[in-house]
């Protein structure tokens, strides 16, 4: 093998463009402006559209954080939720107004409101942040960007792959800013290990690896409390439903299913857009994939037996046309975790379980013979640590503010990644659900039933001596890609007519 298929950290860092590799080792990024039409201190105006468990988080940064601890130029000037709310939940319309400071009975009581559509009315609302239920995200994204304003959206992005393509779109037509909130796409190991393999540094790249573990006694999202005073009084529930829009179907109204709606497939898809999501998005980064050609999915309810939809054991194995794998998994009744890897022809990429652990480079032993199980666990290996922001979310809404000023449509996670992430998640719900494998076409959007034509591929291009694919933005030529057959392989071939294939040999 040759010396240039090594890595190290000196030797990364010593090599990789200095910009980039600048930027990527100190967690910061770019905003090259493009047409820009914000000064730097001039004031970006958000308004919330959903104000549940994970807004309050966008709420702390954006009013206490951002604007009253930094005085930077961003305002919360409009929030809307279909439930009145309370003090001991903790979420919901007038508690969240109340929390940034809005006047819902007075100067700001047309901002407060259970129709987002008002807010999108407003001509001084520059950005929305969309984290309601899954059902609404497509909508609510494309509707805000028609109406010109810029969209951070919580994850996952959409509820179906169709609503991911017509977001994608709307973005690419509306040129508005537009940025899916996974928080660990503000992780700069990403883009640095993209860099290491897309220069070859781990040879082919073969397998992803991710999971999301946790456990709870109570059930994954009972967590969040329901509420005596969630009445259809308080809760707009046709809203809520979508019904109006065929988001959802009618159905009468159940405090679970609003307050826990992420355990049901109306609503959410459970686990496998939830929780596969945060991990898919980065894999997927750093590994320089995006849509997967063949999808299957497994799982099953094995011991949540509350009331939900969605399993509490779940398993998508994703192939893509570039010639490897992603193997994604969660539980929410144990949280051993499967480590999270990147495996290549020559070296492996361990990432540690937090982003302040870093990763590994561990070199592989290609020594003509195939290793035993468990001669190799991933030890050693060159470590790399890059700067991590101070907190992921923040460091979110930090980039996409600074895109929007400059007009530059790279956030950290733009539509077209979001769309890629939902598609391959989706697929494997559909795959759990209807008990098949998916084939996806990510240049019609497609998606038809798998056959034999997936296996009957990689056979064909083996019989005929055929070169690997690589990912996107590979520029290692054939680099760690190649068999070294042994000579003794001269001897194989049909024989014909009773003639040695390998008589000249």
């Amino acid at each position: 093998m040759k010396d240039n298929g090594m890595v190290s950290r000196r030797g990364f860092l010593g090599t990789a463009g200095a910009a980039t590799g600048a930027a990527v080792a100190a967690g910061n990024f770019a905003h090259p402006a493009i047409g820009a039409v914000k000064g730097a201190n001039e004031k970006i105006n958000v308004a919330v559209l959903g104000s549940g468990g994970r807004a309050q988080e966008h709420l702390r940064i954006l009013h206490r954080n951002m604007k009253k601890r930094e005085n930077k130029p961003v305002d919360l000037i409009g929030i809307c939720d279909v439930w009145d709310g309370n003090d001991d939940v903790g979420r919901g319309l007038y508690y969240s107004a109340k929390k940034v400071e809005l006047d819902a009975e007075g100067k700001d009581k047309d901002r407060v409101t259970k129709d987002y559509r008002r807010l999108l009315d407003c001509k001084d609302v520059d950005v929305v942040l969309i984290a309601t239920p899954d059902h609404w995200h497509a909508k609510m994204s494309i509707d805000a960007m028609e109406a010109g304003k810029d969209v951070y959206c919580e994850k996952p992005m959409t509820h179906t792959i169709d609503e991911a393509r017509r977001v994608s779109e709307t973005a690419r037509r509306t040129r508005q800013v537009f940025t899916v909130g996974v928080q660990s796409t503000a992780d700069p190991r990403w883009k640095m290990a993209n860099q290491m393999i897309t220069e070859g540094k781990i040879g082919h790249v073969m397998q992803g690896q991710t999971s999301y573990y946790r456990n709870s006694d109570g059930g994954q999202w009972r967590y969040y409390k329901l509420s005596k005073d969630m009445t259809p009084k308080t809760v707009d529930w046709k809203m809520f439903l979508g019904t109006d829009f065929g988001l959802a179907p009618e159905m009468p109204f159940n405090r679970a299913k609003y307050a826990q709606w992420r355990c049901y497939w109306d609503f959410g898809g459970g686990m496998y857009t939830d929780l596969f999501v945060h991990q898919l998005t980065h894999l997927i980064t750093a590994m320089g994939v995006r849509f997967p050609r063949r999808v299957v999915g497994a799982g099953g309810l094995y011991l949540e037996y509350d009331g939900r939809d969605v399993p509490d054991m779940a398993t998508v194995v994703a192939d893509y046309d570039e010639g490897c794998q992603v193997l994604i998994s969660a539980t929410m009744c144990n949280d051993v975790q499967l480590p999270e890897v990147i495996r290549g022809h020559t070296a492996t990429i361990m990432f540690g379980a937090q982003p302040k652990d870093g990763f590994r480079v561990v070199q592989q032993k290609l020594e003509g013979r195939p290793a035993p199980p468990g001669a190799n666990r991933g030890e050693g290996g060159d470590a790399f640590n890059p700067d991590q922001p101070r907190e992921d979310t923040y460091a979110l809404w930090d980039h996409f503010l600074g895109c929007c000023r400059s007009r530059n449509p790279e956030t950290l996670c733009p539509a077209d990644l979001g769309y890629a992430a939902i598609t391959t998640v989706n697929l494997g719900v559909r795959s759990y659900r209807e008990g098949k494998a998916y084939y996806f076409d990510k240049g019609t959007g497609e998606v038809c039933e798998a056959d034999g034509a997936w296996a009957a591929r990689w056979e064909e291009r083996s019989h005929l001596r055929g070169k690997p694919n690589q990912v996107i933005g590979w520029k290692a030529g054939e680099e760690g890609s190649l068999l070294h057959l042994p000579g003794y392989q001269q001897l194989e071939g049909d024989w014909v007519d009773g003639k040695d294939p390998a008589a000249s040999a």
